[in-house]
């Protein structure tokens, strides 16, 4: 069963230990993030192109 009480009292614990990033920290984050977005999108773009030219879309 769902405890309330145990639920606030971890959820408390972690909210403690919780830190806002700095600005390097940020940057580097943001920086990762969209490289990381951008090769996903290469990659799905180089399947879009080799699907329409082996024709199977």
């Amino acid at each position: 069963m769902f405890n309330l009480k145990s639920f606030i009292k971890q959820s408390m614990r972690v909210w403690q230990l919780l830190k806002k990033p700095d600005t390097q920290e940020f940057t580097t984050i943001s920086k990762v993030s969209a490289i990381g977005l951008g090769l996903v999108g290469v990659i799905g773009f180089a399947i879009n192109l080799l699907m329409t030219y082996f024709g199977l879309s």
